[in-house]
């Protein structure tokens, strides 16, 4: 069963140590899922990159996630494949992955939580949390309230994200949540391994 304590989602742009070296590191921190997310390169070397973090998660049995595309997610057999609002429905993305790849949704609000509920995902990916600069976005923020009544509705899984850090991560515990998703917390610090370990920890003191 897949652990979504701690959900890293990548950026290569954002990484100050090599990409691939920044993963290794926060995998051995604590991070238990790694969503690698391209918005900006070709579909080769999207399946390249993908392919090596793969061969990297291997051997610590964490799972690994393609953002977006299904095509990708099915190319390196990947553990599942992420959308948003604006993608692939996920009543597609089954066509194309099948019933047992992980499908997750991200998810703004409590209409987009109840049109959810019948779908064939597997978790929520919930937010913005708090305020985010690392994705463009119109969403209002949702806090931890907003999780805490979003939580009282549905039954899938719940992965919090957008603006979560070190800082703010304690108020996100009593949440009901069934992990965290980082990207700037992790890829953008100068030392993953201490950084994840930091939200492991604080994380997984409250789940």
């Amino acid at each position: 069963m897949i652990d979504y304590s701690l959900y890293l989602v990548t950026d290569r742009g954002l990484c100050k140590r090599d990409f691939f070296e920044t993963i290794v590191e926060a995998v051995k921190g604590g991070v238990s899922v790694v969503q690698v997310r391209e918005k900006n390169c070709s579909t080769r070397e999207f399946v390249d990159i993908a392919k090596k973090v793969k061969k990297l998660l291997e051997p610590f049995s964490v799972s690994l996630i393609i953002n977006d595309r299904a095509d990708v997610a099915v190319a390196v057999d990947a553990d599942g494949v992420h959308v948003g609002q604006n993608d692939m429905h996920p009543l597609d993305v089954r066509k194309v992955v099948g019933d047992k790849m992980i499908v997750g949704l991200t998810v703004n609000s409590i209409e987009d939580v109840k049109e959810a509920e019948d779908l064939p995902v597997d978790y929520l990916g919930v937010g913005p949390v708090f305020p985010t600069t690392t994705k463009k976005t119109t969403k209002p923020c949702l806090y931890p309230e907003g999780i805490k009544k979003i939580r009282k509705i549905t039954k899938k899984k719940i992965v919090a994200i957008g603006g979560i850090n070190e800082k703010n991560v304690k108020e996100l515990v009593n949440t009901g949540i069934d992990g965290i998703a980082v990207v700037s917390a992790i890829c953008g610090s100068e030392d993953p391994y201490k950084s994840a370990n930091i939200l492991y920890r604080t994380i997984k003191g409250g789940i």
